[in-house]
């Protein structure tokens, strides 16, 4: 079973590691969006560290949602998957979604670009969007899809803590995705 590294910097996310976890490996099962072998790394961070690493490997220091750092296989290290908690808001915000759905996808975006997928052009993006689907409606079938909460225990929180959301969610909108010039890293 491969090692799964968790990190979550943002101290309102409430979440079951061990839900998070088996969703990983039923991702890893799964067989059609194969990931290099080694350990994986999934970071849930605030704005100002999604923005710094953008500003670091793209020189860009403006919001995005995802960034994934491939691994390699000989190194035992499959990648990290980098979550942009503030982006998942902001964006749950503006669809009338839960930041559960968000921050799956997030995670099944990463997931894909680690086991190789772009989505820099049209054609590109449509097979990432096929992809994502695909393991959504896989992990549902499963029922592992992980609940998402904010520390208050909401989901829907715009619905009864939107003040606080909105203050949590401060920023510039997420852009869109580019290859993050020569860390071999990619962001949406």
């Amino acid at each position: 079973m491969r090692e799964i590294s968790v990190c979550c910097m943002v101290a309102q996310l409430q979440f079951s590691e061990q839900d998070l976890m088996a969703a990983m490996a039923a991702l890893d099962g799964e067989g059609s969006y194969a990931i290099s072998d080694g350990e994986l790394s999934v970071a849930f961070v605030d704005g100002d560290t999604i923005r710094a690493l953008h500003g670091d490997f793209l020189g860009d220091g403006s919001d995005t949602d995802v960034i994934t750092f491939p691994g390699d296989g000989t190194e035992n290290f499959a990648g990290e998957i980098c979550i942009s908690v503030e982006c998942a808001i902001r964006n749950a915000l503006e669809e009338f979604a839960d930041i559960s759905d968000e921050l799956m996808l997030y995670l099944v975006h990463g997931w894909l670009h680690l086991a190789g997928l772009r989505d820099g052009t049209e054609v590109e993006s449509a097979a990432m969007r096929r992809g994502e689907l695909h393991l959504l409606n896989f992990l549902r079938s499963k029922n592992l899809s992980v609940k998402f909460t904010l520390q208050d225990g909401s989901e829907r929180f715009w619905l009864t803590n939107g003040a606080e959301a909105e203050n949590f969610a401060h920023g510039n909108g997420c852009c869109g995705e580019e290859e993050l010039s020569g860390s071999g890293a990619t962001m949406t």
